[in-house]
């Protein structure tokens, strides 16, 4: 909803700022430039991006309207999850979870955390993770390298549709232009016999065009674009504490210091702190302050 309210905020200071130098907002609407300009931008965004990441573009512009992924309490319930794989791996042998790894939807530890288990692409990653774990030989450094290679793959495919966007973004002046230019010729076609009235309207709507384009690209498609990447990145974050605490888990840490690890790798506003970790771990959330 944050996203919503920039962008009432950029419409409403255009719009005001306009109206304040004696402006009127029905001379800034001309549905023909509208049309030239978005439909423009749209073809070739489809044009030039797969479907799949057109149709991830708008379900991840969309999702800027919504609460993110992962929250404090999410990322406390990864930890948890991690965890307690990591303590049954500890007392019962890696193969003790090998049950839990094929059929995590069956799994006593994982049916614990309902959210992570509807997470697909979160589950398919922890128990790939633990696929290494269990059935190679991995040293830590050559565990750390797969998964930093399948993190990089991951965090590219999900800054996909944020950079598709950005060209958008980046194409709309240009096709504000092109309206604009269409205007111009639509006036010098008109030119003989009008007045001065008619010619400057034409000309005025011509601009029009020119200044949607600027206004879209930079007041909108720009801004959505650069909180989908930041988005993104914010999401990429679960997978690098999962990554972080198997890691340090084969490294030989006990399973409290490697998720302790992790923990260190998240963000301020969503870190939970040490002591706030350790009560939940032992299955005594803090109590409230």
């Amino acid at each position: 909803m944050f996203a919503l309210l920039g962008s009432f905020v950029v419409l409403a200071c255009v719009g005001g700022g306009f109206l304040m130098s004696g402006g009127n907002l029905l001379l800034l609407w001309h549905p023909a430039e509208i049309v030239v300009i978005i439909g423009a931008a749209l073809g070739a965004f489809m044009t030039s991006s797969p479907l799949k990441v057109v149709k991830a573009s708008f379900s991840g512009a969309i999702g800027l309207l919504k609460k993110p992924r992962y929250e404090r309490s999410d990322y406390v319930d990864i930890l948890k999850l991690v965890f307690d794989l990591l303590v049954k791996a500890r007392k019962e042998g890696l193969l003790a979870i090998e049950a839990d790894i094929e059929s995590p939807e069956k799994s006593p530890v994982f049916s614990k955390y309902p959210t992570i288990l509807a997470d697909h692409h979160m589950i398919e990653f922890i128990t790939d993770c633990l696929r290494l774990m269990v059935g190679g030989n991995l040293d830590p450094n050559e565990l750390e390298s797969l998964l930093e290679y399948e993190l990089e793959t991951h965090h590219k495919e999900a800054a996909e549709p944020a950079h598709a966007v950005q060209k958008v973004a980046d194409a709309l002046p240009g096709f504000g232009i092109v309206a604009a230019v269409l205007g111009i010729v639509n006036t010098m076609s008109a030119i003989e016999g009008a007045d001065t009235a008619t010619i400057g309207a034409k000309v005025g709507a011509a601009l029009v065009g020119t200044f949607l384009g600027i206004l879209v690209a930079y007041g909108f498609v720009g801004p959505i674009a650069a909180a989908m990447e930041s988005r993104a990145h914010e999401e990429g974050k679960a997978f690098e504490v999962v990554k972080m605490a198997l890691v340090a888990s084969v490294r030989g840490y006990p399973p409290q210091v490697a998720v302790e690890f992790a923990r260190k790798l998240l963000f301020a506003d969503v870190r939970p702190t040490f002591s706030d970790l350790e009560s939940h771990l032992k299955g005594k959330p803090p109590a409230a302050k």
